[in-house]
């Protein structure tokens, strides 16, 4: 598949997941849905792993094993659980907004764990997103009321791609030990899934199956294109373009998850909504552009003044 295909593929499902949780919702708990979810991602990256040949468990190391479980429970487990959570509460399109902010995240907790500088342009990215989300809830936040759904939906998604980008974190370490991408996203949905599993039972959350046939397609969606196959575009893509490059998909999320949010959930756009969200995409935009795009504006700016 060419670079374009791959981008469009990672890009539409990825973007249309957000909407097919909400048919998650109901009467499996949020939880033991992940454990079904990640348990059938993984058995599908294991078999693809079996059939070329790629299953190395001994070379991993149980070091490697360790961190690959840290990995599995922030990216496969404790922040999607909470992204199930926020999604009873926001339209999806609007969870997937608060997911775009992922980007700043990132490159500030690469900072911290990894000493690498935090650079001028991302803190107006940071700036620009912060705005955009003031203005796509801004009604929230002029009534503001802790008892409020959005206000509850909007802290969940804040705590749930902060999460996220822990396990991102985590991936770095991987990436940076050399170990094989597809086989490490394996275990790590099986130790989310697992995870996911033992938190239920711990919880005393009832073992129980969704037979109807929403539950059924969603969750095979999302285990098979959701987690698998995307996964999947989006390694190739970063294997051929590099993963700055690549994670300018995660900027196009919002766009087709609002979309649909609007076509099936009846999302209604106000203009503090559409100029909100213009602002986190650029915003985004400017996070993942090379250091070289902030001074080139300037000196364009400097030029024509």
């Amino acid at each position: 598949m060419q670079n374009l295909g791959l981008y469009l593929s990672t890009v539409l499902i990825w973007g249309s997941t957000w909407i097919v949780i909400t048919f998650q919702l109901g009467v499996v708990d949020p939880i033991l849905s992940l454990a079904y979810r990640f348990g059938l991602g993984a058995l599908i990256l294991f078999a693809f792993c079996l059939v070329m040949g790629r299953l190395r468990n001994k070379a991993l190391g149980t070091r490697n094993h360790l961190f690959i479980a840290l990995q599995g429970l922030f990216l496969f487990c404790l922040n999607y659980w909470v992204f199930y959570i926020a999604t009873g509460y926001l339209a999806s399109g609007l969870v997937a907004v608060m997911f775009s902010t992922i980007a700043v995240m990132n490159i500030i907790n690469q900072a911290i764990f990894f000493k690498i500088r935090v650079k001028l342009q991302v803190v107006i990215a940071a700036i620009f997103g912060l705005a955009g989300i003031a203005l796509v809830f801004r009604p929230e936040i002029e009534t503001l009321d802790l008892s409020d759904n959005s206000v509850i939906g909007l802290a969940l998604c804040l705590l749930a791609t902060y999460l996220a980008s822990i396990g991102n974190m985590f991936v770095i370490r991987n990436r940076r030990a050399n170990l094989p991408v597809i086989e490490t996203n394996a275990y790590g949905m099986a130790y989310g899934a697992a995870i996911s599993f033992l938190i239920a039972i711990a919880a005393d959350v009832p073992v129980t199956f969704d037979t109807s046939f929403d539950y059924i397609w969603s969750l095979v969606y999302l285990a098979v294109l959701g987690s698998a196959i995307a996964f999947g575009c989006y390694l190739t893509l970063v294997g051929r373009i590099g993963a700055d490059r690549a994670s300018y998909a995660a900027v196009l999320f919002p766009v087709v998850a609002l979309t649909l949010s609007t076509l099936f959930e009846g999302y209604v756009w106000s203009l503090d909504a559409i100029f909100g969200v213009s602002l986190i995409l650029v915003g985004n935009v400017l996070a993942l552009s090379p250091s070289s795009l902030l001074t080139g504006l300037f000196r364009k700016s400097a030029l024509s003044g």
